[in-house]
């Protein structure tokens, strides 16, 4: 159930342009033009609006991640024990946009990855903090970063991120993708999604589709 309240400021919010730390493992840029990565930080509306703006990134689809085929369905996942966590199957292209600069936007602005089994003003497990890896790459790309991130103490507590394998993504119901930019005056896009949206353009400008 989406609850209307202002969302709590992140900590990456507060870092001006430039402030939050780049990962010091990445791939380097290939010729392969398309890959997937998959993020869940709460309700994928705002998650996914995030990562649809960046420039490099070709697709950006809502659905369920963790749980069962036959689970994925936003009136069951809702009920916080199939598995799932709304999350957002991110396409890009390597070659204009790194799997590590995405999780650096996915911990600056997409969500707060301090909060255990809840993001704002939503709980349970279908909004906790996790990173769907496909192969080994990723794995260690992000486990690197969400290390170097706590080394660095960037956020006021430990990060609670889970590094899992993608065993399946199933897309979301038709009303739910792209529902940002569909609903802008929506009172929980308002004052929990639309700040992050505010952030993105704030810090990371040159990574912006024009």
């Amino acid at each position: 159930m989406r609850q209307v309240l202002l969302a709590s400021v992140l900590m990456g919010s507060l870092l001006t342009a430039g402030e939050f730390p780049a990962p010091t493992v990445d791939q380097p840029a290939s010729g392969t033009h398309s890959a997937t990565a998959v993020f869940s930080g709460g309700c994928f509306w705002g998650v996914e609006a995030v990562f649809e703006r960046l420039n490099g990134v070709t697709d950006a689809v809502s659905g369920y991640a963790g749980g069962a085929a036959y689970t994925a369905h936003y009136d069951v996942v809702s009920s916080g024990i199939t598995g799932h966590a709304e999350s957002v199957q991110v396409t890009y292209d390597p070659s204009k946009i790194s799997y590590g600069k995405l999780l650096e936007v996915f911990f600056a602005v997409a969500h707060d990855p301090t909060q255990l089994n809840r993001q704002g003003p939503d709980h349970g497990t279908q909004y906790r903090s996790a990173i769907f890896y496909s192969d080994p790459d990723q794995k260690r790309i992000a486990e690197a970063y969400i290390h170097q991130l706590d080394g660095a103490k960037i956020f006021p507590g430990a990060i609670v991120t889970k590094v899992v394998p993608l065993n399946g993504f199933y897309r979301a119901e038709d009303y739910h993708q792209h529902y940002f930019d569909h609903n802008p005056n929506n009172p929980y896009i308002v004052y929990n999604d639309a700040p992050k949206v505010k952030n993105l353009q704030a810090q990371f400008p040159q990574l912006l589709k024009h």
